[in-house]
């Protein structure tokens, strides 16, 4: 078999995957335009300091970090694993780049949605 051959049967095997969600979600990308969304799977779940009253915080396959002050009881109803849909909500202004945005995750097992920035201080604040 050629090299060729076998790697468009390898690409094929991928493709065919995609329809029954069993495609790498850490292959998302993150949405960039308010309103659009994207999946990805839940890597990670904790608090924002060691202190379970510190806040919340939730890690993807696809990079995306959320961090609250705030307790997210739908993030800890979560678990590591599931699938979740996550939209872009709002983009700061004169802001660092990549520093503040508003995301609202739906975890798609459970159906509880939650809404947090991807940093605890936005717009470059301490």
């Amino acid at each position: 078999m050629s090299k060729t051959f076998s790697g468009r049967v390898a690409v094929l095997a991928c493709l065919a995957l995609v329809p029954f969600g069993l495609a790498p979600a850490a292959a998302a990308a993150l949405p960039t335009v308010v309103g659009a969304c994207g999946q990805t799977v839940i890597k990670e779940i904790g608090h924002r300091l060691e202190n379970p009253d510190s806040g919340s915080v939730v890690q993807y396959a696809n990079g995306l970090i959320q961090i609250s002050y705030d307790v997210i009881a739908e993030i800890h109803r979560s678990r590591v694993g599931d699938k979740v849909k996550v939209c872009l909500v709002s983009i700061p202004e004169n802001c660092p780049p990549n520093d503040g945005k508003v995301y609202r995750a739906t975890n798609l097992r459970t159906g509880e949605s939650w809404q947090a920035p991807d940093s605890q201080h936005s717009c470059g604040g301490a």
